[in-house]
């Protein structure tokens, strides 16, 4: 085993008899020189491709050389159940240096908790929202609990660089790297992204150029993200497409292919994930479920039990995306498309680990609309394309999140000393002085002596239960606890609750149906008893701004336009697209976009742009009055007045080519913006705003040749 010395001895030992391993895999031997010379570093590898190894073994080798004391190492994951996957192997790793390891999240007992901090082990596993807990918690001495830290990993840190969380993340490592009075090294596990050199960069925070770092990615020809002409290199794997019409249907497939094998069914909703897990069990196949309202208990149960059987299915949302282990699996099936190329490779990712398998994936698409998105889809996979990760524009409300959490934190702060917290990152500097302004004005902080400190509308929104509304940084939609007895089934919407039923009110959750009993409206629980048959599943969306891309709504018009993916298309799937192109016919052309009337919907006249919901919603606030007010983004058009002429719509396009606009945002959307009261109601408009459009895009299309096709004007 080549390690250069850099590798513990004893570590190497346990990896050659423990482990039984020859030597290690490309990525841990690559990540060795880096990791152990204390630079930052983003490390890619596909799932299983053995990252957590890559990144313990240096840093716990660096830890004993070094004699690293007190809790050095911190290692965050963007799910509790992705922590609980990988504790035992960070246990077993870090004991065989004498070292310990241990877990803080929102699940672990009060006692677990004295006990770390009473004797803090060398590596805690965490999220970052546990984290801020701790950074603001009067139970925590923040500054001597995390003095001895020297180094900070970030576990699929692809799920957090894409929303949010980001910059939830970013901030609280700053506020961190202050508490600890140096820089820190930071290390971020990811799966195949389009622009790993900006996702390192971006991880870096304050620290980007100013410390060594590197991607270390030596699986690949890494993905780019950028558009590709060719479609001659087809990424391995055993890839196929099938059109099944409904999800009866589906259930019918899953249930008589492959028969002895493990299978992981993923659905793009939860009340897909239970209609399926009931039709599967009502044919006799062994089914779990697994999706983020059903109980810790209930889940855990059923991954449990999915990882020790054999002829089963599990169906689940992605929430089993990510790398939590479930055993060797046989088979990926994905009902309809997800909403990305790299959620697919995460999930084909899944199969394939055992000697002599492939990775393999069956798509079910359930109607035209799911067999195009997963057409288009897999037309880019087969180019190599991922999406670039980035992070969300003007993080206003974060910002306000976070003034509010360091006043919590510190007690009190300077009123002109608070921008150092956040060591100079982007949107946590000087610029935020409004946001200051504002709070004080609005009495979320008090100002006394130069001081700012939590003022009484905080302690008003956010006090309850110790601020965990505070540091709880995301909205999720209310639900009500579903209880058989004292055991917690899950939990689901409140509208299945209210809305009026002819005979006894039914649920379905955990796949299986029961008959409501009682309602508690204060405590919000519904108490159920098992029943035959007749339940429903249902919770709101909390998405804003949902929708394809502008490469995923090209990729669709590529495939109506004639080009198949490179992969196994079934007869009916075949047949399916056929009548698809056909029944499009007029609504693509290869040489740019159509405006066309009809047919249907009372003659409306539509712009085909094919671009995708941000980039449509751009042009629609764009075009102004040629544009249809208050209309429904879609991916595929944008609808324009019914009297619109072929002049005045070359005179428009003209005269907007230039000045894009913002889309318009509804006000739920403002209000459903966690912390958006504690910005000026401007600020979160424009915060809302400017992540809904796509300026890039929307230029691209009104550069392009557009055909008025409308008949009649």
């Amino acid at each position: 085993m080549s390690t250069d010395g850099e590798l513990e001895p004893a570590l190497v030992h346990h990896i050659v008899n423990t482990l039984g391993w020859k030597g290690l895999r490309p990525l841990q031997e690559a990540a060795v020189g880096p990791l152990s010379r204390g630079e930052g570093a983003v490390l890619l590898a596909p799932t299983a491709g053995g990252k957590t190894e890559a990144v313990c073994f240096p840093l716990l080798s660096r830890m004993h050389s070094s004699g690293w004391t007190g809790t050095s190492v911190l290692y965050l994951c963007p799910l509790k159940a992705l922590l609980n996957n990988l504790l035992p192997r960070v246990e077993t790793y870090s004991s065989w240096l004498g070292r310990t390891a241990a877990l803080w999240h929102g699940d672990t007992t009060s006692g677990a908790r004295k006990r770390i901090l009473a004797d803090r082990p060398d590596v805690l596993l965490t999220t970052p929202e546990s984290l801020e807990v701790m950074l603001v918690s009067v139970n925590v001495d923040h500054a001597s609990f995390f003095s001895g830290l020297r180094a900070v990993v970030v576990d699929e840190v692809h799920a957090f660089a894409g929303d949010d969380r980001c910059w939830h993340l970013l901030a609280v490592l700053e506020r961190l790297q202050r508490v600890v009075g140096k820089p820190l090294q930071r290390v971020g596990l990811s799966a195949t992204v389009g622009n790993p050199d900006e996702l390192l960069t971006w991880l870096q925070g304050s620290g980007a150029g100013k410390r060594p770092a590197q991607v270390v990615a030596p699986y690949q020809d890494a993905p780019t993200g950028k558009p590709s002409d060719t479609s001659s290199s087809v990424p391995p794997g055993d890839v196929q497409l099938d059109y099944v019409g409904s999800l009866e249907n589906a259930a019918t497939v899953i249930s008589t292919l492959h028969r002895g094998e493990k299978r992981l069914v993923f659905c793009e909703s939860r009340r897909l994930v239970e209609e399926l897990g009931s039709a599967l069990r009502a044919r006799g196949v062994t089914t779990f479920l697994s999706h983020a309202s059903l109980s810790l208990d209930e889940r855990r149960r059923a991954e449990a039990a999915f990882a020790e059987a054999r002829d089963c299915v599990i169906v689940s949302t992605s929430s089993l995306e990510l790398g939590i282990d479930v055993g060797d699996l046989d088979r990926v099936v994905q009902i309809d498309a997800p909403a990305s190329v790299a959620s697919f490779l995460q999930r084909i990712g899944r199969t394939g680990r055992r000697a002599g398998t492939t990775r393999n994936c069956l798509f079910l698409t359930l109607d035209e609309a799911g067999l195009l998105s997963a057409a288009g889809l897999l037309l880019q996979w087969s180019r190599g394309w991922v999406e670039p990760v980035v992070a969300p524009p003007e993080p206003r409300h974060i910002v306000a999140q976070q003034l509010l959490a360091l006043c919590l934190q510190e007690g009190s702060v300077g009123g002109n000393l608070w921008h150092e917290w956040w060591n100079g990152l982007g949107p946590f500097g000087r610029s935020a002085e409004p946001i200051v302004k504002h709070l004080v004005a609005e009495g979320y902080l008090d100002q006394d002596g130069g001081l700012l400190f939590i003022g009484p509308e905080a302690e008003r929104r956010f006090g309850h239960r110790h601020f965990m509304k505070l540091t709880a940084v995301f909205t999720a939609p209310p639900q009500f606890t579903v209880l058989q007895g004292r055991t917690e089934i899950g939990r689901t919407d409140p509208s299945l609750l209210t809305e009026q039923v002819a005979g006894p009110r039914r649920l379905l959750l955990a796949g299986r149906n029961w008959q409501v009993t009682y309602i508690d409206w204060r405590r919000k629980r519904c108490f159920v008893e098992p029943v035959d048959g007749g339940g429903k599943a249902k919770w709101s969306g909390a998405g804003f701004g949902q929708g394809a891309s502008y490469r995923l709504a090209r990729a669709v018009r590529e495939v109506l336009l004639g080009a198949d993916p490179p992969v196994s298309l079934t007869r009916r799937a075949q047949g399916r697209l056929e009548e698809a192109r056909e029944h499009f016919m007029e609504r693509v052309h290869p040489g740019g976009t159509l405006i066309v009337r009809g047919p249907g919907k009372a003659d409306q006249l539509r712009w085909w742009t094919w671009a995708g919901h941000r980039a449509n919603a751009t042009l629609a606030a764009t075009l102004g009055s040629v544009a249809v007010p208050g209309q429904r983004i879609n991916d595929h058009w944008v609808r324009l007045r019914d009297d619109l002429t072929p002049t005045e719509w070359r005179l428009t396009r003209h005269d907007v080519a230039k000045r894009l606009a913002l889309p318009d945002i509804d006000e739920r959307a403002v209000r459903g913006l966690k912390f958006g009261d504690a910005l000026p109601p401007r600020l979160a408009e424009a915060t809302l705003s400017i992540r809904l459009a796509d300026l890039e895009s929307a230029t691209a299309v009104l550069s392009e040749q557009a055909r008025f096709m409308a008949k009649g004007v």
